[in-house]
């Protein structure tokens, strides 16, 4: 991650400092640059004086001394959190005075990494998404502490660097993890379940609600692992039990099963040994209502509990996911018809979670709900 970002900033014209524990760190780091920009040479995004002006402006090293002279540092190493508020105990010591300090976190508080630092008012979240060159959102987080200026700087930065910033407050999950986390473990719990087969699921999803992947497809590609930590986070905020980790995900990251990246996983691997609990009632044509009412449920607390407009969250989920816009797609099916469906789902599994958001509710017992909808979409414009 860290050396996506370096990638992109260096891009841009930015010189930057990559620093990472030991050497071998840094070599896996010039390898990731090396093959990124490679790739864009040959697809005709990069110049071949332009990647090597790009791979120019990157220098590494070991000494976090060097972040001294620094205007902007970015911390992107494992989402662990003493080490990161170790890491921004040491910079603010070292880093400049008037220096921009962000952390690139999943889940993790921003306020307590901030605090760490001595100066949390200059401290704020940038979390880029992975593969960053890639990846055009950028979630900018903010605290209670961090200063508008500094929001201000972080904001021109990313703008700087070709992204599309939304700025989000110090919660679990921020944006577009809170909203995407849940639906990829309602997923897994259906597959745990005997509901359908994973098949079964993902092809719901694509072919009848027009997704460009199926969750668990998406689920193996982010890792399992990734996302039963950010699961835990969660859990541990909002003490919602849809937040949990369902028991198949954690006995496969317990099992070493992450996804694309071990080789194993919930759809890749080979095909025996892969999980496939027994359906023994076939549900599988209540998909894809089945993920997609308790998402856009979530989508309308989301905005009933003023941590999100609807362009904003609109925005996250399709730059960050590359999923439907969740307003279109609530406009499509109609709020009445997902507020009936939500209820049948929530007398189902009696999860205080899934009880239908008071929006979701007005938005259906409107006289015009079609027309309420559209002007709660103009909210924060």
């Amino acid at each position: 991650m860290g050396a996506g970002i370096a990638e992109v900033l260096a891009g841009h014209g930015y010189r930057v400092i990559g620093i990472d524990a030991d050497e071998a760190a840094l070599d896996r780091g010039r390898s990731i640059v090396q093959t990124s920009t490679g790739r864009a040479l040959e697809r005709g995004k990069l110049t071949a004086a332009e990647r090597d002006a790009l791979i120019g402006r990157i220098e590494y090293g070991t000494d976090l001394g060097a972040v001294t002279e620094a205007q902007v540092v970015i911390e992107a190493v494992s989402e662990n959190l003493e080490l990161k508020t170790s890491i921004f105990g040491r910079l603010g010591t070292l880093a400049s005075a008037d220096a921009l300090l962000a952390t690139n976190t999943s889940s993790l508080p921003i306020t307590a990494i901030a605090k760490a630092s001595g100066r949390p008012e200059r401290v704020v979240g940038v979390h880029f998404f992975n593969p960053a060159p890639v990846q055009s959102l950028v979630e900018v987080v903010r605290t209670v502490l961090t200063d508008p200026a500094t929001e201000q700087r972080a904001l021109e930065l990313v703008t700087a660097v070709g992204k599309t910033p939304i700025v989000c407050g110090d919660r679990a999950g921020f944006v577009v993890n809170a909203l995407l986390v849940p639906y990829l473990n309602r997923a897994v719990r259906l597959l745990q379940d005997g509901f359908a087969t994973a098949e079964e699921i993902d092809r719901a999803m694509v072919e009848r609600a027009g997704y460009p992947m199926g969750p668990l497809t998406l689920l193996d590609l982010v890792g399992l692992d990734v996302t039963a930590s950010a699961l835990r986070r969660m859990y541990s905020e909002t003490r919602d039990r849809r937040h949990a980790p369902v028991a198949l995900l954690t006995e496969l990251v317990t099992a070493g099963w992450l996804g694309r990246k071990t080789g194993n996983g919930i759809l890749v691997g080979a095909g025996a040994d892969r999980p496939a609990p027994r359906v023994l009632v076939d549900r599988s044509a209540e998909l894809p209502d089945a993920l997609l009412l308790p998402y856009l449920n979530d989508v309308c607390r989301m905005v009933e509990i003023g941590y999100a407009a609807p362009d904003l969250i609109d925005t996250g989920m399709s730059r960050g996911c590359r999923m439907p816009l969740p307003f279109d797609v609530l406009a499509g099916l109609g709020p009445q018809r997902v507020l009936v469906g939500q209820q049948r789902i929530f007398a189902e599994t009696a999860e205080p979670g899934d009880r239908p958001s008071l929006l979701l509710e007005r938005l259906a017992d409107a006289d015009d709900p079609a027309g309420a909808l559209a002007q709660l979409r103009t909210l924060g414009r």
